[in-house]
């Protein structure tokens, strides 16, 4: 008889996938792939933390999703076939991830998958699509999904990842002789934001003078303020995700941090900084993909700006939106250029994508399939610099989207 591993690897999947999708059933993680349903519309998958802390940004790459599919179906679709938009919930779990993700795959039939929401949890999704050979769009940033163990055919980046994010707001922060010290979640996106941060402060020439790891949703940071404060740092790079940010912020600022201390984060979040006020962010430093404020500056921006607002009774479009946005747009395109769905088509087709959805030119690099793109840094605004109650940041700088911003093909470990 076969062993269990023989079985997982007939069936193209690795152990960490099966393990980590296990209430999948291993009968379900070794079913061959189906054929496509007879039907003509065109199914993208996209799952995402619907609940937990990250919901917020969840819920604004849904929306900017939907509103992806609606431009493309209100203009007769790809090649006249409607596309459709398949919402599931990953609960910020990579199991419940894979799950969805096969479930989407063999049930649902779609073409491709774009979300994912977290580093982990976009590993296991990645896991899944390239074993099935269906083309997956990242939405969530992450290093390791570019490098060559985890890369594939199938496999695009659409967000920023953290060596463009800490490089560029390394640049704009942190100055030769300077002292750092980091505040980082334990777990992937922390460490790779920690990486990246060490990385540009070295490149830069500023010491390094002392790290501490905090448990992913911890509440209560007060043990480690006065840690950090004892280290007498000139910059804290806090390197943590959704809630986590907002609450390690106010409970810095709540220790006086602010008066010692410049903080900076890889990226400020726009739902964060709505949910805590202008007085405990103001002067935070952080990157971004995108900011709304950017209409007054760039003509893409005000279009997605507009289409968004029609669509939400006048709201704003978010960063973490955005995503939701130019993940399935770019797909979208490829599609259209492809003339369909065949899978091959439009690998190739996204490999020579020059899309421009919200923010300026962007394309796939060939290697690696990361998107080369604009950079934002900004600055949360305080309150009496507002015009308004959406007039949080001043943009700081917008490093333009090279590749030299990126790491090597051959780092990563691609053929050169």
């Amino acid at each position: 008889m076969p062993s269990y591993e023989t079985k997982l690897q007939r069936a193209g999947i690795s152990r960490r996938t099966a393990v980590m999708g296990m209430s999948a059933g291993i009968a379900t993680l070794a079913m061959p792939r189906l054929g496509r349903a007879a039907d003509d519309t065109i199914r993208i998958g996209f799952p995402t933390p619907l609940t937990g802390p990250f919901a917020a940004e969840a819920r604004d790459q849904v929306k900017c999703a939907e509103l992806a599919v609606k431009l493309v179906n209100d203009k007769g679709g790809i090649a006249g076939r409607k596309v459709e938009l398949l919402v599931r919930d990953d609960k910020l779990n990579a199991g419940e991830a894979a799950t969805r993700t096969l479930e989407l795959i063999e049930k649902d039939k779609v073409h491709a998958i774009v979300g994912a929401l977290s580093s982990a949890v976009q590993l296991a999704v990645n896991e899944v699509t390239r074993a099935r050979g269906v083309i997956y769009v990242s939405i969530s940033q992450s290093d390791t999904i570019n490098e060559v163990k985890d890369f594939s055919k199938y496999t695009f980046h659409e967000a920023l990842n953290p060596h463009m994010t800490t490089a560029a707001v390394a640049r704009q922060t942190i100055k030769k002789g300077m002292k750092v010290a980091h505040l980082a979640a334990d777990y992937a996106y922390g460490h790779e934001m920690l990486r990246g941060f060490k990385r540009a402060q070295a490149a830069i020439g500023a010491e390094s003078v002392g790290e501490i790891l905090h448990p992913f949703g911890a509440a209560d940071y007060s043990t480690f303020m006065p840690r950090l404060m004892s280290l007498r740092p000139d910059v804290l790079c806090i390197s943590n995700f959704g809630r986590d940010q907002a609450n390690a912020i106010k409970q810095a600022v709540d220790f006086g941090i602010k008066q010692q201390m410049k903080i900076v984060v890889p990226v400020i979040l726009h739902n964060q900084r709505l949910a805590v006020g202008p007085d405990v962010f103001e002067g935070v430093v952080g990157g971004a993909n995108y900011y709304w404020g950017l209409e007054t500056q760039n003509k893409t921006a005000a279009e997605f700006n507009k289409a968004y607002r029609a669509a939400n009774g006048g709201a704003i479009p978010t960063d973490y939106g955005a995503y939701g946005y130019s993940g399935v747009g770019s797909l979208l395109q490829a599609m259209q250029a492809a003339g369909g769905t065949d899978t091959d088509k439009v690998v190739a087709a996204l490999e020579g994508l020059q899309y421009d959805l919200t923010k300026g030119p962007q394309h796939y690099r060939k290697c690696d399939h990361q998107s080369v793109q604009s950079v934002l840094v900004l600055e949360s605004k305080k309150k009496s610099a507002m015009a308004n109650d959406n007039d949080l940041f001043a943009i700081v700088a917008s490093d333009p989207g090279a590749d030299e911003m990126l790491r090597s093909c051959g780092e990563l470990g691609h053929a050169t």
